[in-house]
């Protein structure tokens, strides 16, 4: 299959905890590296807030040191489209993840959830991965499928699954391609060809 259209392309992978998702999209991205020439840029969205977050950056770091190709590494935890202006055209950018960054934007302030604030942080972060892409020569997206957990009594959980969802569904609607990974199995839901 054939990774990257000739035009700037968006791909979006989901799936659940620990089900995959960052080592497939590394594996995409070295793969559309290699067949463009393109220069492999991490995104990390992540906070080292406790030990176990740590670990998994420090894991995510060290894999990315080790790899056959170079990487290039940003962080951005809030306001990612800031980082647009630092993109070209020969990166392929991995944003790992969405789920993070919209965690980070919705605890950044001590905020009220009102529909307002809500609507202003699905528009950020939509607006900003769109800008990235738009100056990238492929974007891929990775976010959790936390959906498939069941819904607590808690507000606050349901309002942010609900806005991961809308947030999800606007980034599979701008995807050219989009996979579920469900044990390490890539699962296409997703695949614009073109000709």
């Amino acid at each position: 299959m054939n990774f990257l259209f000739p035009d700037t392309s968006l791909i979006f992978i989901t799936g659940g905890v620990r089900s995959g998702k960052s080592s497939f999209a590394e594996r995409l991205a070295e793969k559309v590296a290699v067949e463009t020439g393109g220069q492999l840029t991490y995104l990390a969205t992540g906070i080292a807030t406790d030990p176990e977050m740590a670990a998994r950056i420090t894991k995510h770091q060290r894999d990315r040191e080790t790899a056959e190709l170079p990487w290039k590494t940003l962080e951005q935890a809030i306001h990612i489209g800031d980082v647009a202006s630092s993109v070209n055209d020969h990166d392929i950018i991995l944003l790992d993840c969405v789920t993070t960054l919209l965690n980070n934007e919705l605890f950044y302030k001590n905020q009220a959830w009102d529909a307002a604030f809500l609507a202003t942080v699905k528009d950020r972060i939509v607006s900003g991965i769109c800008a990235i892409k738009n100056r990238a020569k492929a974007m891929i997206v990775v976010s959790n499928e936390v959906l498939y957990e069941p819904y607590s009594a808690n507000e606050l959980v349901f309002t942010y699954g609900h806005l991961l969802g809308q947030i999800h569904q606007q980034l599979v609607q701008l995807a050219d391609q989009a996979y579920l990974i469900e044990a390490g199995v890539p699962l296409i839901m997703k695949s614009a060809v073109r000709q």
